[in-house]
């Protein structure tokens, strides 16, 4: 008799647990298994837990959309300060490349001006050489060409101002001689002069004509 009545009190219970349109059996069914399993406390209870698994989920798809703002923002930062340590690149690269250009000419013109006055020592034994050599005297000449042979492979030249326009900055006029009155030529070279690297290491001594 009593388990008859159980069985017949126990039905309005599991009607009031059948699921809704909604899906919200689930959060009934735990307000129900909070209570107890007592039936009289599934009322306003199971509604309210339904009702909060509604606004969940609702809250989730709202989350989701402000997550991927919140990715989309995060990843255009992280973009602006890509490009922002990428100019700091750059700008540093091109200015080592300048030191590295500045460094390299001026070791160049370092090494330049120690040869040049490595050179410019050495003038005066060709200066020996050569006249020696319009002397006569034997023995001279392979000596003075193997010098000067040396010296032009590193950048020594010689000037030949012979019978052409008189120039201030390769030649030194030391000596004069009336012309026809047209432009000063050199008309004798007293003393070689020497071009080192295309720079006057030495000027000539000449005499001029006009």
């Amino acid at each position: 008799m009593d388990a008859e009545m159980v069985d017949t009190g126990d039905e309005p219970k599991k009607q009031g647990l059948a699921p809704d349109d909604d899906g919200t059996v689930a959060a009934a069914e735990a307000a129900a298994t909070a209570g107890g399993g007592d039936g009289d406390m599934v009322d306003g209870d199971a509604a309210e837990a339904a009702a909060d698994a509604v606004i969940d989920g609702d809250a989730g798809a709202g989350d989701v959309e402000e997550a991927a703002e919140v990715v989309e923002h995060d990843i255009a930062a992280l973009v602006a300060e890509r490009d922002q340590y990428k100019d700091i690149a750059l700008r540093l690269q091109a200015d080592f490349e300048n030191y590295r250009k500045r460094v390299s000419l001026q070791t160049e013109l370092d090494v330049s001006n120690a040869t040049g006055k490595i050179a410019d020592a050495l003038l005066p034994v060709l200066d020996a050489c050569e006249a020696a050599f319009a002397h006569g005297v034997d023995g001279v000449e392979p000596i003075w060409s193997a010098l000067i042979g040396a010296l032009q492979r590193q950048g020594l030249e010689a000037m030949d101002l012979q019978n052409k326009p008189f120039d201030p900055a390769q030649a030194e006029a030391v000596m004069h001689e009336p012309g026809d009155g047209g432009e000063p030529v050199v008309s004798e070279v007293l003393r070689t002069g020497y071009v080192w690297k295309g720079r006057v290491l030495r000027a000539a001594m000449v005499k001029v004509k006009g």
